[in-house]
């Protein structure tokens, strides 16, 4: 499911609201999790999962293509951890 598929699916099941005001909210609630994640905080939404962030060390890569040595910098990425409640639902409990 892409953001506007999500959209169009909360406006059709809530048509007291506009198209337009589904879609800020949506935006909104993407955004907070995005700049608290820029902040280095954990997002937690019970019963889906934790988002956070992990930081990678710097190492030594290979490029594959050429078999030589380069350096990777340090980085952050994003980490997804499923809530239980999602997991027992994906696995049929």
């Amino acid at each position: 499911m892409i953001r506007s598929e999500l959209i169009q699916k909360i406006a059709d099941e809530n048509p007291h609201l506009y198209q337009r005001d589904v879609e800020r909210i949506v935006n909104t609630i993407f955004e907070e999790i995005i700049e608290a994640m820029a902040r280095g905080d954990r997002v937690e939404l019970r019963g889906f999962g934790a988002f956070s962030v992990k930081q990678r060390d710097a190492r030594t890569g290979r490029n594959p293509r050429t078999g030589d040595s380069v350096m990777v910098e340090e980085k952050h990425v994003p980490f997804f951890k499923t809530g239980k409640l999602l997991r027992d639902r994906l696995n049929g409990k």
